[in-house]
């Protein structure tokens, strides 16, 4: 392993998620000049915009935004496709069973 290639300065450091208020402790390297009061010690703070708190995959609150309709666009053009696969189905199936009786007809 190769020496003096890590960082050696790791301290304690709050990272607060403005977006949900949420703050935890760890250490790390980041540089910070501002500090909080954290468990009743002062920490330097590292804000950041998203966490685990925040984050609609984690939160459970996951929306589709589209405000240009893209997503109504693809599902009625989806539905379409469907329609025309079912009538090709059904269309296939009636030419099955004409065959079937005009060979029914000459046996």
């Amino acid at each position: 392993m190769k020496k003096d290639i890590h960082p050696s300065e790791y301290r304690e450091v709050v990272f607060r998620d403005k977006a949900a208020g949420f703050m935890f402790l760890t250490r790390s390297t980041a540089a910070s000049t501002e500090t909080v009061k954290y468990e009743g010690n002062d920490y330097p703070v590292i804000d950041i915009q998203i966490s685990s708190a925040s984050h609609p995959f984690f939160t459970g609150e996951e929306k589709i935004i589209d405000t240009e309709g893209r997503v109504d666009r693809f599902k009625a053009k989806f539905a379409k496709a469907e329609e025309r696969k079912a009538a090709l189905i059904n269309k296939a199936k009636k030419q099955a069973k004409v065959a079937a009786k005009k060979e029914e007809k000459t046996a």
